[in-house]
């Protein structure tokens, strides 16, 4: 048992200046409580917020030998209490206390506690300062009990409680990580003044162990010696100078659409967590709950407001919330985008990626160039913050690990699929981030339900398939590539193996449901067997377009005789083009027989919003299929791409027809009546050519009608 537990066996009275408060409620100007029938050493502040529970000297305490400090955090860099403001650092030199008389620091966690309680004083305070090999995920897994509410939560070595402590919107600064560049020469700099207070407040370093210490993970992060190198972070402002932590405006923007859910803001988090966290996890739901319930000020109002908006797409399914009334989704969605663009601009941290995720992920699709420019937001923040690297065997404890990687598993998701959706290149390169792929035991508890952990296995072959997809996105934007044959049919085959490989590393369950579409109820199923059919297709375009610069290479190195010979050819295909046409609109066909088999209750799972491009990517070659292959107006109406096309069409609108489904409007807009249009040509006898110059014709003013441009969704 701690001094200040034994000098505190009662309860604090208030404001006594016998037994003072912790100095993180005397920086909240809260009231500082011991926890009633816990035999903890943080106050309920603290341990509501997650904080460090630090008490200055008291008069019976001041000789004794302080605690050791607990390892340090790089998610947050630690400083002393400050009773000045920190721009008048130099003319105070008496901020700091003495080093005999250092405040005792808590350990936020009960599990923190039990991870480290078995190392001894002076290992604890060279681990602070010095090298650090230790991991505490295997120990920090074994203790605690369920999860349940109250402190149960904090037990749970799985909960992201710490999440809100790491960057509390009245922090004045954020860590930043330090570049790797000058990383070795921060690092001799700070083994030299660990022992100056100006320098050791300001750093923080998390040294790797060696390879050999954790044999499941293969580290990309290494020198020639084999040690993983030093991640470091240093503070800096968090907000320009002269902005509060709370601005008027957010907030106000934040209590408008609280006060329009109520009183079913607790039935959206409910909701939130039943369908989207389940399937793609980012938040702890007994931590985030508790929170919320005992402390929801302290959660990021942005985080709240985009939450709240994400969860308004399932308003429908769900039997407790009134299917007579129903808010306005857009309002809320345009107040909770501006009250994120606020906190990104005023006190920017991890709550506003998490937030930047879910209002990218978030339904229907309204603004292209806002997701972008708010996902290289994100992108740029969490490299800032270091969560592009592995925390794996970072002295940290297992739920900030698990919240680091959840961060950047969901961010790279949202990077590649966005790519392939909007048709640029990817923020997000390979060999910039050491982040492994997700497991089992950092997306589940060992009393998770069936359906929690086929989820877990989904969101797992979710985020290999990306990056699958990362590869194939290297080709399509390469825009330096010089290929011959030779290396074209090395590329065809290499992506052709990666997919084979990524099928071949699935369990049973999870390949029945990609190739077969078997068990398309588990939670994310139906999103994830599209985005292999999407993948697939990806592939295919790319063979067929290979074949075809193949074949014109072949084909035209002659004179105006064998060009005229190229065009034809590209008219009629022969056997090798024909049979790369044949399985491209096979791909294409897979997606129209998913789309037609979907029931409601796939309808109303999960889904990511630009799954809706697959469609229009889907529609678009089987148009192209059908102007390439047939050569008269006639045939074309009678193609069989067209006819896919048609099918697609009439089952996405059967779609928004009877269950609202949203994924499907963006074809429906650009291509239902281009589809409709082509199928009830007149001129059967009419060429093709002679057909598209009809469309071209500035007598025929329709054409802007027919293809629809892709800005005007937005």
């Amino acid at each position: 048992m701690s001094p200040v537990i034994a000098d505190q066996p009662t309860p604090r009275p208030y404001r006594s200046h016998l037994r003072p408060a912790c100095l993180q409620c005397r920086r909240r100007k809260s009231r500082c409580q011991q926890q009633e029938g816990i035999t903890s050493s943080t106050c309920q502040m603290c341990h509501v917020y997650g904080t460090d529970c630090e008490f200055p000297p008291s008069p019976r305490s001041a000789g004794r030998v302080p605690a050791p400090p607990p390892p340090l955090n790089p998610g947050k860099v630690q400083k002393p209490y400050r009773t000045t403001n920190h721009r008048h650092h130099h003319h105070h030199h008496q901020q700091r206390p003495p080093q005999s008389n250092t405040p005792c620091r808590r350990e936020p966690l009960a599990s923190a506690a039990k991870v480290y309680a078995s190392q001894s004083a002076a290992a604890a305070a060279a681990a602070t300062i010095r090298h650090s090999t230790s991991s505490p995920t295997s120990t920090a897994s074994s203790g605690g009990s369920a999860p349940g509410s109250g402190p149960q939560a904090v037990l749970d070595p799985h909960n992201t409680h710490l999440m809100l402590a790491l960057d509390s919107p009245e922090d004045e600064d954020n860590s930043h990580i330090i570049g790797p560049a000058v990383t070795n020469d921060t690092q001799v700099l700070a083994d030299y003044l660990s022992s100056e207070p100006a320098i050791h407040e300001r750093m923080i370093r998390v040294v790797k162990p060696r390879p050999g210490a954790q044999p499941n993970q293969v580290s990309r992060s290494t020198v020639s010696g084999g040690v993983r190198k030093p991640v470091i972070f240093t503070a800096v402002r968090k907000r320009p100078y002269g902005l509060s932590p709370r601005q008027t405006a957010p907030l106000q923007k934040y209590q408008i659409v609280e006060k329009m859910l109520e009183p079913w803001t607790s039935t959206l988090i409910d909701l939130y967590f039943q369908k989207v966290n389940i399937c793609f996890p980012l938040l702890d739901e007994v931590s985030f709950k508790h929170q919320f319930s005992t402390a929801r000020d302290r959660i990021s109002p942005a985080l709240l407001s985009v939450l709240y908006a994400h969860s308004m797409i399932f308003w429908k399914n769900s039997p407790d919330l009134p299917s007579e009334y129903c808010p306005d989704s857009r309002f809320i969605w345009n107040q909770a985008t501006e009250t994120l663009f606020s906190e990104l601009h005023i006190s920017p941290g991890i709550s506003t990626i998490i937030a930047i995720i879910l209002n990218v992920g978030g339904r229907p699709t309204t603004s292209m160039i806002m997701n972008e420019i708010q996902l290289g937001a994100a992108v740029s923040l969490a490299q800032s913050l270091g969560l592009n690297r592995d925390p794996t065997d970072w002295n940290i404890s297992v739920p900030e690990k698990c919240l680091r990687m959840k961060i950047w598993w969901a961010l790279v998701v949202h990077d590649k699929w966005l790519s392939l959706a909007y048709g640029t290149p990817p923020q997000i390169k390979r060999y910039q981030y050491d982040v492994p792929d997700p497991s089992l035991e950092y997306l589940t508890t060992q009393d998770a339900t069936d359906a929690q952990r086929q989820a877990a296995s989904v969101f797992m072959a979710l985020v290999t398939l990306t990056g699958v997809l990362d590869k194939f996105l290297d080709h399509v934007y390469d825009l330096n590539q010089e290929r011959d044959q030779q290396s074209s049919g090395r590329t065809s085959l290499d992506l052709e193996l990666s997919l084979g490989q990524w099928e071949d590393s699935l369990g049973d369950d999870v390949r029945r449901i990609i190739t077969r579409g078997n068990d398309l109820r588990a939670p994310g199923a139906a999103n994830l067997r599209l985005a292999y059919l999407s993948t697939k297709l990806l592939r295919r375009r790319i063979e067929l377009d290979i074949e075809k610069q193949d074949d014109n290479a072949t084909t035209g190195s002659t004179a105006a005789a064998e060009a005229a010979a190229a065009a034809a050819a590209a008219a009629v295909p022969g056997d090798a083009l024909t049979n790369r046409y044949i399985q491209v609109r096979r791909a294409a066909e897979e997606i129209v027989l998913l789309v037609q088999e979907l029931e409601e209750d796939h309808l109303g799972d999960f889904w990511l919003p630009v799954s809706a491009f697959a469609f229009t990517s889907a529609t678009t070659f089987l148009l192209r299929c059908a102007l390439e292959t047939e050569n008269t107006a006639g045939g074309l109406a009678q193609s069989a791409s067209l006819k896919l096309a048609k099918d697609l069409v009439d089952a996405l609108q059967a779609h928004q027809r009877d269950a609202g489904w949203d994924l499907g409007d963006l074809c429906l807009a650009q291509y239902a009546e281009v589809v409709e249009r082509l199928l009830a040509a007149e001129s059967p006898s009419a060429t093709v050519p002679e057909f598209q110059q009809l469309m071209m014709s500035s007598e025929v003013p329709i054409i802007d009608e027919l293809f629809p441009n892709l800005w005007d969704m937005f």
